[in-house]
């Protein structure tokens, strides 16, 4: 099994980097497999709580360096939920990649445990729409939900409106999974870079230093 690492997370960074210099990353230094994946960026303002920034990713197996890439784009750029990140927002970001793992049908809506799985729920609301939303296994611990409070947050970010009932609930197909990740801040990332290439990363001539 492969499992998250940092050689990921600085390739997340390059390929944001590269982006903004409208260049190609360098060649990642992990190995190709083929997993769902996700990548999580956020931003620590003022020694604060890490705010999310984007968070975008894959439930179906994807080429890993093909889709690191794609998604450490999609989920700094394209999140429709915030503006796109700029250049100068970098030194205060940090980047979490999570590599998914062991699906598995639950036997119901609350067949799963807090901080141990991501979950995947997929429903017919009362309009006939057919409806999903995932959450990491990280988000409901975070956030100190129960499994319900999870449950009905995710109701709402696949869209639906209406009341939320027991027999709505009743009505979900969940799929549990676990996950391996890992989280690296921006100055973390430009050490790493000094010391295996010799400089810290630059911006279009503008240099970033360790914030």
């Amino acid at each position: 099994m492969v499992l998250a690492n940092k050689e990921m997370v600085v390739y997340c960074f390059d390929t944001l980097i590269a982006h903004y210099n409208s260049e190609e990353a360098a060649p990642p230094a992990f190995d190709e497999g083929q997993h769902p994946l996700f990548v999580t960026w956020k931003k620590v303002v003022n020694g604060g709580e890490p705010r999310l920034r984007g968070c975008i990713g894959t439930l179906e197996a994807c080429q890993l360096i093909n889709g690191f890439r794609d998604y450490a784009l999609t989920s700094a750029l394209r999140d429709r939920r915030f503006p796109p990140i700029q250049a100068k927002e970098l030194p205060n970001l940090e980047c979490t990649v999570s590599i998914l793992t062991d699906y598995e049908t639950a036997n119901n809506y609350l067949d799963w445990e807090v901080g141990k799985h991501g979950i995947i729920i997929e429903f017919v609301d009362d309009y006939n729409s057919r409806r999903s939303a995932t959450y990491l296994p990280e988000v409901p611990a975070h956030e100190g939900w129960t499994r319900v409070e999870a449950i009905d947050s995710l109701i709402r970010k696949a869209g639906f409106s209406g009341p939320i009932t027991e027999s709505l609930r009743k009505r979900i197909k969940l799929t549990r999974y676990q996950s391996t990740l890992f989280t690296m801040h921006y100055s973390d990332y430009a050490s790493h870079v000094k010391a295996t290439r010799g400089a810290a990363p630059t911006i279009a001539g503008a240099k970033l230093g360790n914030h």
